[in-house]
């Protein structure tokens, strides 16, 4: 486990979720190579569904760009390791 090695850029989702999320990120991490970011963001996306219903998205890695419309308390943006999360809901 990656633990306490994440840097939170931005976020407003509650402290609890943020601990959810980088423990997420991090056991991804552990069963995926840090390159198959597809598996990483699917198995985030994945257990975020399952523990906070539906709708999550997930993107995963080192240069991106995007802009999205999201739930409020439902987004979360950091570092772990060399790779960048970004986690949140979509707004409906």
């Amino acid at each position: 486990m990656l633990e306490g090695k994440a840097l939170i850029e931005d976020t407003d989702m509650p402290a609890k979720m943020q601990i959810q999320a980088m423990a997420s990120a991090s056991e991804a991490l552990d069963l995926y190579d840090v390159f198959d970011y597809k598996s990483i963001a699917g198995h985030i996306k994945k257990e975020f569904d399952v523990k906070y219903g539906s709708g999550w998205q997930c993107v995963v890695g080192s240069n991106f760009g995007c802009f999205f419309t999201h739930s409020k308390g439902t987004f979360i943006y950091f570092t772990l390791e060399t790779l960048n999360f970004l986690i949140f809901k979509g707004a409906s």
